[in-house]
């Protein structure tokens, strides 16, 4: 019984530091394959009666892009070769195809799409002024395009983005879990969750409709940051000393919530927003980030009433495990993301 004692702690004690540094590992790789689950994105915008112009955009790994191509009915046909070139992380292919009698009730489908973890957002724009939006997934690849989308539709497309923008945003979640381990009392932390929302609505919807402009790159770079400065303040904190973000933790929330609704932006710039419905589309978005961010909220604070239920005996510096782990992964990601500038 002597040994039992002494032997038990030092299984809490390894278990606790290979659940830390596997979790460490698992969100370095996660952070790594993030490209692989951008959206795909294909633009068929009408020039003539008949004449449409196409623009298929798909994440790059690398130097590797991922196997998708566009198949269209046997009634629309290609009009020109297929010009290729890279930007930013994805590669851009453009040529014109020709539809007849237009591409109402016609067929798309993204070969290839089935065998990945992405989706693809196919935008379709009329020379009325009419628009059709539709996100394929990799069960369903194939959308038929009909004469014109009703407002529900667009409504319940940009939801399903900002879902699942959100839910694969690993900095951002990372960010909103630095809130919660930062926030001292249920008060504080809703404050603060509600005051990084404002903020963020406020700069995704001032650069989607152009208000502001950002480049992307230092703003990815300062995000991380702004993550490592809250891992920072966590750690200060648990060791007795209580900064200005601890005691307010809406004021950095709100402070750094704009610089993140910048990164929502550039998200939602590379899916683009159909015309004649930029504020639906905008609103829904915004209300999908919202939701997702609001589903991790409570599976974090579900996981960690369960684990103070199980009273597992863990050792004191299990307490800073979390936030030397947010921290070592913000500067991870703003190393990675300075060597792209």
């Amino acid at each position: 019984m002597k040994v039992a004692g002494p032997l038990w702690r030092l299984a809490v004690r390894v278990l606790t530091l290979t659940a830390f540094v596997g979790g460490v590992i698992a969100l370095a790789t996660s952070a790594a394959l993030a490209h692989e689950v951008r959206p795909a994105y294909l633009e068929i915008t009408e020039k003539a009666a008949g004449s449409f112009d196409v623009l298929f955009k798909t994440p790059m790994i690398g130097d590797r892009r991922l196997a998708l191509s566009v198949e269209f009915s046997d009634q629309v046909k290609a009009e020109t070769p297929v010009l290729s070139r890279t930007t930013d992380g994805a590669m851009v292919q453009t040529w014109r195809v020709h539809a007849q009698n237009g591409l109402g009730g016609e067929d798309v489908n993204i070969v290839g799409l089935q065998n990945t973890v992405s989706d693809a957002l196919l935008r379709v724009a009329f020379a009325d002024g009419r628009s059709f939006v539709q996100r394929l997934t990799p069960a369903v690849p194939r959308a038929t395009i009909p004469a014109e989308q009703s407002s529900s539709g667009v409504a319940a497309t940009y939801l399903w983005l900002g879902i699942e923008h959100i839910l694969l945003g690993y900095d951002h979640l990372v960010f909103v879990l630095g809130l919660i381990l930062l926030s001292s009392s249920t008060r504080r932390l809703v404050m603060a969750i509600t005051a990084f929302t404002a903020a963020h609505s406020i700069t995704l919807a001032a650069a989607v409709l152009g208000v502001v402009h950002v480049p992307p790159r230092p703003v990815e770079a300062m995000i991380a940051l702004s993550i490592a400065f809250v891992a920072l303040e966590i750690i200060r904190a648990r060791q007795g000393h209580i900064g200005i973000a601890a005691r307010f933790p809406w004021v950095v929330a709100f402070a750094f919530g704009l610089l993140h609704g910048f990164g929502f932006a550039g998200a939602l710039s590379e899916i683009g927003i159909p015309e004649g419905h930029i504020p639906l589309a905008l609103l829904f978005f915004n209300l999908g980030v919202e939701a997702g961010q609001l589903l991790f909220v409570a599976a974090v604070l579900a996981s960690w009433t369960l684990l103070r239920r199980l009273r597992l005996p863990l050792p004191r510096w299990a307490a800073l495990a979390p936030p030397y782990a947010i921290g070592s992964l913000a500067m991870f990601w703003m190393i990675q993301r300075v060597s792209t500038f």
